[in-house]
């Protein structure tokens, strides 16, 4: 069986040419360096003087109208799956909604007669079904309706036998994911139910292990952690070990995604309630045409990514709540070597109508980019919690490497935050490798923001600074103070005030 799945996956392991990057007829103003620029303190000042480090530059009025354009070709392409007018009640298949029969195998018959069908809907209704993974396949719509709970078993064993699966962004044989499809077309979580993945601070989380750079502790006594398979997986990946030796389920504490949908086509996940995760929540990867409406994502544990498409094409996620321990979305492209092997970068990506609480950021490209990431859309969305730690957030170094390019937000709300924007070529490793990163073509607009104790975390290298920064119309009312801005290039600021003062450039 191992042998079949990795001829099978072979595809997705070749080096593949480096796609053309493609601004969409987004023009660049002149550039000037704008170097070594600290602003920390200046917004206690009552009023803000410009800053004689760069001269003033204005977007283009192309530079937005063109891009949004590009949006809406996105989201009139992304369209949701259709199934058949047929439902197999899971039920039928010697399901008990008691919560403590296992169902697993009523799921997986209800899901594989639904398929020899033709496909349609596999109804979960009526109260708790316990279960282990479960994996989708073509035509199928998962319905879990509103007062159903899908429990997941907490056993890791249950997981077994491996399958193929990203972590962290590196391709590996792992425990599978909660709900999982490889190479599936059509495919829909649905409904107004609840997945629960049961994972708390003895199941799952404790091997996340101990504090990272001053974080939570999340060990158990005696309980072993993801330390030594994690540092040992980075090598495999590095020494270019084929992904079907990289054996790394039972003994290795990598915790699985939650929903991870692979090498899929026409995907939708709508209305349910994710919680209690062991990892991220939502994961699709090399996936094309992605839909996620409606979905609550709230998880507090370690690594609670609320949903994370990785080297994606064509997604579309709107009307979401985020209430999640770690970043609420983050956009992903593969990590260091198995990023640049694939060398898939995530592409066409709007996000809208969404509200995140708590998480370590509101809408975050990083930091496993290695493939890049490219267009990306933000609109009308809304941010607040005093634990919210950043807004927009970009993070890398140079031991990913990677092209950003093509990031655009407007009509944000930022109520309460840590810090509003951030992008950052420090994270992690640091500036640690010969992969330097490149960040282009940011359009702010049209941000306003209540409360943050700092307005700026942006810093790039000198030798690839961030290019073509540009905010406009965006208002930052309490503020402790502005922050950094370093190593920028064509930096613009248009109609931006802090504390009520213009900020210039």
């Amino acid at each position: 069986m191992l042998v079949t799945t990795y001829k099978k996956l072979q595809q997705w392991q070749t080096t593949r040419e480096q796609p053309p990057v493609t601004d969409y007829c987004l023009q660049q103003p002149t550039r000037r360096t704008f170097l070594g620029l600290t602003l920390a303190g200046l917004a206690g000042s009552a009023t803000l003087t410009s800053l004689s480090a760069c001269s003033r530059q204005t977007a283009p009025a192309a530079f937005s109208i063109d891009a949004w354009r590009k949006a809406e070709a996105i989201r009139a392409q992304v369209v949701a799956p259709v199934f058949p007018e047929r439902s197999f009640d899971v039920r039928d298949f010697g399901a008990k909604a008691d919560g403590k029969h296992n169902n697993t195998q009523a799921f997986a018959a209800a899901i594989k007669a639904c398929h020899d069908a033709g496909g349609g809907k596999v109804v979960v209704a009526g109260g708790d079904y316990l279960s282990g993974p479960i994996h989708l396949l073509s035509n199928i719509n998962l319905h879990v309706a509103e007062g159903a709970r899908i429990l997941f078993i907490t056993d890791p064993s249950a997981y077994l036998p491996a399958v193929f699966t990203r972590w962290e962004g590196m391709e590996l044989m792992g425990y599978s994911p909660l709900i999982y499809a490889y190479g599936q077309t059509n495919i829909a979580i649905t409904g107004k139910g609840v997945l629960d993945g049961q994972a708390n601070r003895t199941t799952w989380w404790p091997w996340k292990g101990g504090a990272w750079k001053g974080g939570t502790d999340w060990s158990m006594p005696g309980v072993p952690t993801q330390d030594a398979a994690r540092d040992k997986l980075m090598q495999d990946m590095e020494n270019g070990v084929p992904v079907a030796e990289r054996m790394y389920a039972d003994g290795a504490y990598l915790r699985p995604p939650f929903i991870q949908p692979y090498a899929c086509k026409n995907v939708l996940i709508e209305g349910v309630t994710i919680t209690n995760a062991p990892f991220w929540l939502l994961n699709p990867v090399l996936c094309e045409n992605v839909t996620v409406d409606g979905v609550n994502c709230i998880s507090h544990g370690p690594n609670s990514d609320g949903c994370d498409p990785e080297s994606c094409k064509n997604v579309v996620i709107k009307n979401c709540l985020f209430d999640t321990g770690d970043d609420c979305i983050a956009i992903k492209s593969g990590r260091n070597a198995d990023g640049r092997r694939l060398n898939t970068p995530t592409e066409n990506i709007v996000i809208s109508h969404c509200k995140m609480r708590e998480g370590h950021g509101g809408v975050v490209i990083g930091s496993e980019i290695s493939g890049g990431v490219r267009n990306v859309f933000v609109e009308h969305c809304e941010m607040s919690s005093p634990n919210l730690d950043r807004g927009i957030r970009i993070k890398t170094n140079s031991v990913r490497g990677g092209v950003i390019e093509n990031f655009f937000i407007r009509d944000i709300t930022i109520g309460e935050v840590t810090t509003a924007i951030v992008i950052d070529f420090d994270y992690e490793e640091g500036d640690a490798g010969k992969f330097t990163p490149t960040v282009r073509n940011i359009d702010i607009r049209d941000l306003h923001c209540e409360n943050a104790k700092h307005v700026f975390q942006v810093r790039g290298y000198k030798r690839s600074p961030i290019q073509n920064l540009h905010l406009t119309n965006c208002h930052f009312k309490q503020v402790g103070d502005i922050g950094i801005l370093e190593q920028l290039e064509s930096f613009s600021a248009v109609n931006v005030t802090i504390k009520g003062a213009e900020f210039k450039v």
